[in-house]
């Protein structure tokens, strides 16, 4: 006797269409939302993380441009440090830009305690990466950033940079030292150099491209207020070329010392577009406490990058392939 299906084979096909939708209509449910910024992840559950740390910052920007109104109500109207008898309740700059991107990986500080220590966002993510390209610009004597990488990675290798010292601090064990590599050199917007080929100062295109490096995993700078014109520098040769920043994540400490609140806005929003996004913060209460009396102008800021593709949003792989080639 034949089944109803083979005799009426059209109740077999619409079977199979009701079975095959049913199956795509599951999947959905459990697929993480398409995002423009991120990369196709072998880690689905990441994907999901990193979106919906997105969407909560997209509405801490909500929520400033109300701070801005209510302070403001234009940005040219806000001063950094109010006085403290008006207006109430208090602010300061900081409020305005609070580090309200989540981190979907672990964040351990890399380095000392006190000043000279780092927040970084998923190392686990670079911990056996061959090849692993760290950059850090500005030593001032203090490596424990430094000697903490190198100690908690096997493939990475640092490339520090300050012209004011003429090596790494003394945190580095000589056991590491050849996975290290130093030069009194400065980073800057333009690329320059004194009398006598002294204060040499590159570009970071500059300084990849003699390094022969198209990514870097790790950025960490502190240069004393020229981060507003290196990074204005930098970000516009990118976002110009129509790609993104050629690291995964930075660290950064702001000098906010020559700057109204404006100025630093615009600054701040350049940033945020080029893909950068802010995990951590925490203001430089050494810098404070040398300066009784004055104000809190010094932040550190940690920074992971969301377009392009990179470790901390990319493949899981300890060791993935080679990042695509940057504009040099």
């Amino acid at each position: 006797m034949l089944s109803i299906y083979e005799r009426h084979p059209r109740y077999s096909l619409f079977s199979a269409f009701l079975l095959l939708t049913t199956l795509l209509y599951l999947a959905s449910q459990h697929s993480p939302p398409s995002s423009p910024f991120y990369p196709t992840s072998s880690d689905p559950t990441l994907q999901t993380r990193l979106v919906t740390s997105e969407r909560i910052y997209q509405k801490l920007l909500a929520d400033r441009k109300k701070l801005v109104k209510k302070f403001g109500p234009t940005p040219e109207k806000i001063d950094l440090f109010p006085a403290n008898v008006a207006p109430w309740p208090a602010y300061t700059v900081w409020d305005f830009f609070p580090a309200a991107f989540n981190c979907p990986h672990e964040i351990e500080r890399i380095g000392a305690l006190g000043d000279g220590g780092k927040w970084v966002c998923g190392l686990s993510r670079v911990q056996h990466k061959r090849n692993c390209v760290v950059y850090s610009v500005g030593i001032n004597h203090e490596s424990s950033f430094e000697a903490g990488i190198l100690s908690k990675t096997t493939g990475c290798q640092i490339w520090g940079y300050d012209f004011s010292v003429q090596k790494f601090g003394p945190e580095i064990p000589s056991a590491m030292s050849h996975r290290a590599h130093f030069k009194p050199w400065g980073l800057a917007g333009v690329n320059a150099h004194g009398p006598n080929d002294e204060n040499k100062m590159y570009t970071l295109a500059s300084l990849m491209e003699l390094n022969k490096h198209t990514h870097i995993d790790i950025l960490k700078i502190d240069i004393e207020g020229w981060e507003f014109e290196t990074l204005s520098a930098l970000i516009k040769t990118y976002v110009d070329a129509g790609e993104p920043l050629p690291f995964g994540q930075l660290q950064l400490e702001i000098h906010i010392w020559s700057k109204n609140f404006a100025q630093y806005l615009q600054w701040w929003e350049m940033l945020e577009n080029a893909g950068l996004r802010p995990f951590w913060t925490e203001p430089n209460l050494v810098y404070q406490n040398y300066n009784k009396g004055g104000s809190s102008d010094l932040a550190e800021y940690s920074f992971l990058n969301i377009k392009g593709a990179n470790e901390f949003i990319g493949t899981t792989d300890n060791n993935p392939p080679d990042p695509p080639a940057h504009r040099k």
